[in-house]
């Protein structure tokens, strides 16, 4: 099993086709340059975990992580699949369907959770749940699913933090802003130690420190690509009379 995410690229698929469209794409509407390549594991199974603060990040991120050699998965919207030539898309290169909220109350998918451990995928979940409600666009308080999803299956948790996402379309927006081009940084972190919660996947304060562990991480790597220190207290939405999701 550990040689399939390698041959998964190497191997004749929908990927390719998505990836050379996708890639150069990128390419041309962005600088992106890809930090801490190593960081990123060659083989196996592990959770990405992204900050979230422009609409595009999801195709930056897994740009990065295509180029880097491996498939990139995301916990999409279940309301995604129903939609036609999208859903096909998203299931032919295994997406992972979610219900709406799902992530955010724990509700993993437990057949899909079994297939990344079983066929050693890397899948990509954003712990904030949403665009963050940070006016500076510092990561924000973060959901349990991450966290709850690494705790069950046992495995790692890779942060990783990109900037310049928002110089290509802006928060909120689903504009690109094409000129000038934007630099783009994404840079690749240790795996977090989630050691101390290791078999309380359903224990709820144990979901919450591991959570502000991974929230941690990424704002770490985020302060080293912005040259910058993040606030001491992460941003919650329910304390700036907020929504968790939506335009704002």
């Amino acid at each position: 099993m550990a040689d399939r995410p390698r041959q998964e690229k190497l191997r004749p698929s929908l990927w390719w086709i998505l990836g050379a469209i996708a890639v150069p794409f990128v390419r041309g509407t962005s600088h992106l340059t890809i930090r801490a390549r190593d960081k990123l594991p060659a083989t196996g199974p592990f959770i990405l975990t992204p900050n979230h603060n422009s609409n595009i990040d999801p195709l930056v991120i897994a740009v990065a992580v295509w180029r880097l050699g491996r498939a990139p998965r995301f916990m999409a919207k279940a309301s995604l699949f129903a939609v036609p030539v999208i859903g096909a898309l998203l299931r032919g290169v295994g997406q992972i369907p979610v219900e709406r909220g799902g992530m955010q109350r724990g509700a993993i998918p437990i057949d899909a959770a079994k297939r990344i451990v079983a066929e050693g995928h890397c899948v990509i979940v954003y712990p904030e749940g949403s665009l963050t409600r940070d006016p500076a666009l510092w990561p924000m308080r973060g959901k349990t699913g991450a966290a709850r999803l690494a705790l069950d299956l046992g495995i790692p948790v890779i942060p990783v933090a990109h900037w310049g996402t928002q110089g290509l379309m802006p928060i909120y927006s689903k504009r690109l802003r094409l000129s000038p081009r934007p630099h783009i940084d994404v840079l690749f972190g240790d795996p977090v130690d989630l050691t101390p919660w290791t078999g309380r996947a359903t224990d709820p304060a144990a979901l919450l420190a591991a959570t502000a562990a991974i929230m941690t991480a990424v704002t770490a790597l985020l302060e080293q690509l912005r040259g910058e220190t993040a606030p001491a207290d992460r941003w919650d939405p329910s304390k700036h009379g907020q929504t968790e999701t939506g335009r704002f």
